[in-house]
Parts: C-alpha cells; structure tokens; sequence
C-alpha cells in the first residue's frame, strides 16, 4: 500500500483533493492511504508516508519538510509542491498521478 501526505495550513479545501484523489487512485486499481495535515503536524508521520505534496499555500515550507524528510529513519521521502492549477481545479487525477511518479 502507498501512502501519500497533502501537506497543507488548515485542511478545508486539501480535504477535497483527497477525496478525489481516493477516486483516482480507485479507478487506477492503486491500493493506497491519502490524508491531510497541517504543517504542524507533519513531522509525526513522515515515517509512514511514501511521498509528501505541499498545497500551493505552505510551498514556502518546502525547505523544512525536505529536511525533516531527508532525516527518516527509512530513509529520504520525495517532496514536492501540488501545481497550482490542478490544486485551484481539484484535478484529483493529476495530482494522484504526480504522486506515483514521485513513488516511482
């Protein structure tokens, strides 16, 4: 199962995106976990995730989240930053798709 961090401030409209997310990750026949969590409370969980994508709100917190995840005891975890188009469009397909090749 893969498991894949939305990383955002509050989590009203990144709770969207997950649920279509979910959907895209359904229709691909990907067995996966998708949840939010403010910045705050990431760090508690970067040893479960596979990747982590940052809303287009917190991308200025890219930089922590990179360190934090390069410092897993399971090693690095690739981090990245939702476009802003597919996140201001809820384009729940897109964003599940950079996630996998993130995965790889």
């Amino acid at each position: 199962m893969k498991t894949i961090l939305l990383v955002c401030s509050a989590g009203m409209s990144t709770s969207l995106l997950v649920t279509k997310m979910e959907s895209a990750a359904k229709e691909a026949g990907v067995d996966c976990k998708i949840f939010a969590l403010p910045f705050s409370d990431a760090p508690r969980v970067l040893e479960e995730v596979d990747c982590i994508l940052l809303g287009p709100q917190v991308r200025f917190q890219k930089a922590a989240i990179e360190k934090l995840a390069a410092g897993r005891k399971a090693g690095p975890v690739p981090v990245d930053i939702i476009d802003m188009r597919d996140y201001g469009t809820m384009n729940g397909k897109a964003v599940f798709d950079a996630a996998m090749k993130m995965i790889g």
